[in-house]
């Protein structure tokens, strides 16, 4: 049975603030949102939700951003997750380890409103979305 949502997202923030504001902008978007704080929860999170795209923050309590977005691009098995980085890290080299991890996108926080943020989330999925039959 298909989902009537449109694609799960895990959001990995441990900012509570931020992370319920971007969970309110985009459940309005009628996404199937998880959460996770940790890097731990990260992957956790990844193996038994399957989310199809992840928001992802690189400084994290445990394991960072940047080993988290690794360890999902190394394995054959979630290697297709879509990653959208969103940090406060905004120096030219984070933003190319990112994307030389396997990142799809690179957001530095301060530079989009949670508006913003919501449309690169759409326009990244719609890019990556399955075709509908």
């Amino acid at each position: 049975m298909a989902d009537p949502f449109g694609p799960r997202i895990l959001i990995v923030e441990d900012d509570p603030l931020l992370s319920e504001l971007l969970a309110e902008k985009l459940h309005g978007e009628k996404f199937d949102l998880r959460m996770a704080r940790t890097g731990e929860e990260a992957l956790e999170s990844v193996k038994k939700d399957k989310p199809d795209l992840m928001l992802l923050d690189i400084l994290l309590p445990g394991i960072d951003g940047f080993e988290v977005l690794k360890r999902v691009k190394e394995d054959p098995g979630t290697k297709h997750i879509v990653v959208i980085i969103l940090s406060n890290l905004g120096q030219q080299s984070d933003i190319d380890k990112g994307t030389q991890l396997g990142a799809e996108k690179y957001i530095v926080k301060v530079s989009l409103t949670l508006s913003e943020v919501v449309q690169a989330v759409r326009d990244v999925w719609q890019k990556h979305a399955p075709q509908a039959a």
